[in-house]
C-alpha cells in the first residue's frame, strides 16, 4: 500500500512544468526519487499527470519498466482523486493494471482519467497511461480515505 503525506501539492515555478503541480518535493520520498510526475487540471476539470521517462527507468529490453509504469499509475489515482480526496490523506487499497504496449524513454508519457464514484471513506478511479497518443497501461484503483486524530 502507499500512502501521500498530507504536506499538499505544491506549484512547479521553473522549467518545462511551470505551473504544474507535484508532491515531489519530498513529501513522497519515493516518487521522488523516481520521478518527478506532474499534475494539473484542465478548465474542462480533466486531470492531466505527466512524467518524461529516462533511461533509468528501463528494462533490460531498453523500454520503460512495467514497475515504472504502475507507480505512476498510483500517482495517477491521487491526481485524479485530488478534488474528492480534499484535505483527506489516503492510502491506495488497490491498484489493477493492464500492460497495453511498450513506451520508450525520452518521451512524455500522460496519464488522464476519472473518479467513477467517491463514497464516505473510499474513491474508486479508472485511468489510462499513453505516450505519443498511443495506450501503454490501463488502470483502476481504489484510495482509502484516512481520518487522522492531530491532537
Amino acid at each position: 500500500m502507499s500512502e501521500v503525506n498530507n504536506a499538499g501539492p505544491y506549484t512547479v515555478t521553473d522549467g518545462p512544468f511551470a505551473g504544474w503541480l507535484t508532491w515531489s518535493r519530498g513529501a513522497d520520498p519515493f516518487e521522488t526519487h523516481v520521478g518527478p510526475f506532474y499534475f494539473r487540471k484542465h478548465t474542462s476539470g480533466e486531470i492531466e499527470a505527466v512524467f518524461t521517462p529516462e533511461t533509468h527507468h528501463c528494462n533490460g529490453g531498453g523500454m520503460i519498466h512495467g514497475g515504472m509504469l504502475m507507480t505512476f499509475a498510483d500517482f495517477c489515482l491521487f491526481a485524479i482523486a485530488f478534488d474528492a480526496l480534499g484535505d483527506d490523506r489516503a492510502l491506495t487499497v488497490s491498484c489493477n493494471s493492464e500492460f497495453l504496449g511498450a513506451a520508450k524513454p525520452g518521451t512524455l508519457i500522460r496519464g488522464s482519467g476519472q473518479v467513477t464514484r467517491a463514497a464516505k471513506s473510499l474513491i474508486f478511479v479508472q485511468g489510462t497511461l499513453a505516450q505519443e497518443g498511443a495506450p501503454v497501461l490501463a488502470f483502476s484503483g481504489i484510495l482509502k480515505k484516512l481520518r487522522l486524530n492531530l491532537t
